[in-house]
């Protein structure tokens, strides 16, 4: 499963997302980011910096 932490990219958000591809992860990211924080346009380096901060966390079975 991967995660993404809103925080690490957006001061002070306490939202992230999870999925267990990062495509996913990065596509909840970006609705999340157009959704609460008012984005219109998601650049190519804001997908950069949100891949960029996705890591792998356990999941128990």
């Amino acid at each position: 499963m991967k995660r993404f932490d809103g925080g690490s990219l957006v001061p002070g958000a306490t939202w992230h997302a999870t999925a267990e591809t990062e495509a996913e992860v990065v596509r909840k990211a970006v609705e999340r980011l157009k959704s609460e924080h008012g984005e219109t346009e998601i650049r190519p380096d804001m997908v950069e910096r949100i891949k960029e901060r996705i890591f792998e966390v356990q999941t128990h079975h």
